[in-house]
């Protein structure tokens, strides 16, 4: 799935989950390069419901969001939450 991001350097996440809600694969356009690979290093193999509340709310400087926020919005689309 393509998530268009808001409010954020990177400007789209793209992601795939199996039928378990487990990640398989999470890429950055834009952005933090080095951040937000190891963001996706850390979040693959775990399940969104899981990543979710761990990362949901994180800000960046005087942001009201940031990557690791708006990824937490992309999973939740991709659950259908």
């Amino acid at each position: 799935m393509q998530y268009r991001t808001r409010g954020t350097c990177s400007t789209m996440i793209n992601l795939t989950l199996d039928e378990n809600h487990v990640i398989q694969d999470v890429h950055f356009t834009g952005g933090c390069n080095g951040n937000l690979q190891g963001i996706s290093k850390l979040v693959i193999g775990q399940r969104a419901e899981d990543v979710i509340p761990k990362i949901e709310g994180i800000r960046c400087g005087f942001k009201n969001t940031s990557c690791p926020d708006q990824l937490s919005k992309a999973l939740k689309q991709a659950i259908g939450q």
